[in-house]
């Protein structure tokens, strides 16, 4: 798959503070990238820089294929008109993009599910709305890639629903390449097929779904009435490389012994409440390649 977007050492700095340092990033045409890292570790600067709203300090970024491309941007809270209708915000974009057709903008709602929403004013829309219009507002113009800031932050799951599908039709339907930053890793994991991953201005890892499968490996999670004793136990089978996380037990290896752990337990008067083989997560990778905590 051919590259829609690259950047060659893309670098902003505000006086001695480096916001993003060569940076060097490689979007692939019709998928979906997720930009992960920490607030303040230079997402939002990557993304105004590609989208033209900030110029580079140093570095080059380059949008290949013809001429006619366009990016769509929608970085913080979407700039809408509260007192007006979805049908109107468009319209108004529209107009100043001189694309203005009353079918347009009705194949635009149409597209983020908003077709329904009438002469409802904006003001009255749910958060969840506004992000969807936030997203119909970066698609006028018709851009081969759009540039999603944040825009299942702060939705509730119903909300995250309905963006993660509108962003998944633009892509399996439209065609559409989009990055997407996101606090909210397990949703960004149902959503993205590749992530960079930025840790104080600096892209640390970049990486598809598969290589992420690659490079995770499993564990065992346990949870019994006593899992100190529990801890015992297992270390008296030679599996030393068990830690307790919490109230559950974690193991990293031998996984294959899973049936014959059970058993022991079980023999050993413990009552074993679950056993699972788990798949490390995005977060997880992010976590452990980072060396953070959750919800830091």
């Amino acid at each position: 798959m051919a590259y829609i977007l690259t950047t060659d050492n893309l670098t902003k700095t505000y006086g001695d503070k480096v916001a993003a340092g060569n940076i060097n990033i490689h979007i692939r045409e019709g998928e979906i990238y997720g930009l992960i890292g920490r607030n303040g570790a230079g997402k939002t600067t990557i993304m105004r820089m590609i989208s033209g709203l900030s110029s580079p300090t140093s570095g080059t970024y380059t949008y290949h294929g013809d001429k006619s491309f366009g990016v769509g941007v929608l970085i913080e809270s979407p700039g809408i008109y509260a007192n007006r209708s979805a049908f109107d915000n468009l319209k108004i974009k529209c107009i100043a993009l001189n694309c203005y057709k009353k079918e347009y903008v009705n194949e635009l709602l149409e597209i983020v599910g908003l077709s329904d929403t009438g002469k409802k004013n904006v003001g009255s829309f749910s958060l969840g709305m506004r992000q969807r219009l936030g997203i119909a507002l970066a698609l006028v113009g018709d851009p081969k890639m759009i540039v999603l800031d944040e825009p299942i932050n702060g939705l509730d799951p119903q909300g995250i629903a309905e963006v993660r599908e509108t962003l998944e039709q633009l892509r399996d339907k439209k065609g559409i390449t989009i990055m997407i930053s996101s606090h909210i890793l397990d949703e960004l994991g149902k959503l993205a097929d590749s992530y960079g991953i930025i840790n104080n201005g600096e892209l640390i890892d970049e990486f598809t779904n598969e290589e992420l499968m690659q490079r995770c490996s499993k564990y065992v999670t346990i949870h019994t009435d006593d899992n100190k004793r529990a801890v015992d136990v297992i270390h008296s089978m030679g599996i030393q490389n068990v830690r307790l996380a919490g109230n559950i037990i974690r193991i990293e290896d031998n996984l294959e012994r899973t049936a014959e752990i059970n058993k022991k337990l079980v023999n050993s008067g413990l009552a074993v409440s679950e056993i699972h083989i788990n798949n490390i997560s995005l977060e997880d990778y992010y976590l452990n390649l980072t060396g953070g905590k959750r919800n830091a």
